[in-house]
């Protein structure tokens, strides 16, 4: 077995040398050819790589998942343009303390013509307020600014510094580049564990692989700790099991990850999809998702995408919400469950969802238009005098209780909003509307 702490040396930014004892920090890659799974922007000719390798960096965030290398590539370009590296994270450090990094950075620039780079990790964590202290050294190029984020940066990153830098995805590493960095992790000499490649199962690998949900410092952290279990004896499943405990699942319920799943499990439903509605019910499940949030999102589809097609889903939807409030966790998520598949079964009409928008279009349009003087109430003499409610014919009292008085401001006499499909129960609303319709016809034709 090799080295287990490896004898590579590495400078921090303060120009001390340490000896890294973390298998994930020993294996980070040196250089733009060892780094597995970003070929979209650090390929032959794309455009990050042209960057670094013509010297023409400027300022730019980083944005992927855990684990994808945005620390790694911030190394690397400071590495490669010789430029101060100065790494600091939105977590520990204050935005103090990032100006007085400004000044040093200034000073260097202008007494020493040397450049440097302000690495930030979870940009995102400074508050808008904050961030605004960056604009004047992005601004004239005192400091490169090289920000990493797992959330998208259009929500998190004020728009003036947005519009300064360049935004570069990171995607998440797949399972085969994560094979790939657990090989070379196991049997690198210099810098690894110096084992065989044998020194793994294939179905350990594999479910590191896949558990890991593309996080390469998680998958390395887990293969370190399984070889130091494991000794001289294979890395087995029984022991990848043994430390997971329980299969780590990637859901962040405050960001990105949180709405892209979201709007994964409304997608599947609208689409009539039970399968996929299912598993992504399961994902939030899974990642402890408060379950009230979940109904919430489910009533506004019943309502939202299934309508009148079909009434019962609302109801059903409702019957959800109260049943998981009678029974609790985690029994009750069955009724998540069930609430998910009906949806999902359901005819599908959004008629309702577009009649209101049209509604609210048409009252942004023409403002607060006067209620028609027939159908307001006239509750004293003055409002009877003044015309309120005159005219007004009670339904009650005309055959099959319909009328063809208007009740719509004069200005928007006539605007349709609710236009029922032919689908589902709606169908039979749509015929009710339709023989109203006609029986009003009728009768106009009989009074002339």
């Amino acid at each position: 077995m090799g080295n287990l702490f490896g004898n590579d040396k590495k400078k921090s930014s303060m120009g001390n040398e340490k000896i890294s004892f973390v298998l994930a920090d020993r294996m980070r890659p040196r250089s733009l050819d060892e780094i597995i799974g970003q070929d979209d922007i650090l390929g032959a000719g794309k455009p990050l790589r042209r960057m670094i390798e013509s010297d023409d960096i400027t300022s730019l965030i980083l944005w992927g998942p855990p684990g994808s290398g945005k620390t790694t590539i911030a190394h690397i370009i400071a590495k490669m343009t010789g430029m101060d590296f100065l790494s600091h994270s939105a977590v520990l450090s204050s935005i103090g303390e990032i100006k007085k990094i400004f000044a040093q950075a200034e000073r260097n620039l202008y007494l020493y013509g040397r450049r440097s780079i302000l690495f930030i990790d979870e940009i995102h964590r400074f508050n808008k307020a904050q961030q605004d202290a960056f604009l004047p050294y992005v601004e004239k190029g005192t400091i490169i600014l090289i920000g990493a984020t797992t959330e998208n940066p259009s929500f998190e990153v004020i728009s003036p510094l947005l519009s300064r830098v360049q935004v570069f995805v990171l995607n998440p590493l797949e399972p085969k580049h994560i094979r790939e960095i657990i090989i070379r992790a196991l049997t690198d000499e210099e810098r690894g564990l110096g084992r065989d490649k044998n020194h793994i199962e294939d179905d350990a690998l594999e479910l590191i692989s896949n558990v890991s949900s593309g996080d390469a410092r998680f998958a390395l952290n887990i293969v370190e700790l399984a070889d130091k279990m494991a000794g001289e004896k294979k890395i087995t499943v029984e022991t990848i099991t043994e430390i997971l405990q329980r299969e780590r699942i990637l859901y962040d319920r405050t960001g990105e990850e949180h709405y892209n799943i979201i709007s994964a499990l409304h997608k599947s439903i609208r689409d009539s999809d039970p399968d996929g509605a299912l598993y992504w019910l399961a994902r939030m499940l899974e990642g402890g998702e408060d379950r009230r949030y979940i109904l919430r999102r489910l009533i506004r589809m019943a309502i939202e995408d299934v309508g009148l097609a079909d009434p019962n889903a609302l109801l059903i939807a409702v019957a959800g919400q109260q049943a998981f409030d009678f029974i609790g966790y985690p029994e009750g998520d069955l009724a998540l469950a069930e609430v998910a598949v009906y949806l999902a079964y359901a005819p599908k009409s959004n008629s309702i969802y577009t009649a209101l928008h049209k509604a609210l279009a048409d009252v942004k349009k023409f403002g607060s238009l006067p209620v028609p003087m027939h159908i307001r109430n006239a509750p004293t003499k003055l409002m009877k005098k003044l015309g309120y409610g005159r005219n007004y014919k009670y339904a009650h009292d005309f055959d099959e209780h319909i009328t063809a008085q208007k009740h719509l401001p004069e200005k928007i006499d006539g605007h349709k909003y609710y236009e029922p499909t032919s689908l589902g129960f709606e169908e039979k609303v749509k015929r009710r509307f339709e023989e109203i319709r006609k029986k009003l016809r009728d009768r106009e034709k009989q009074s002339e």
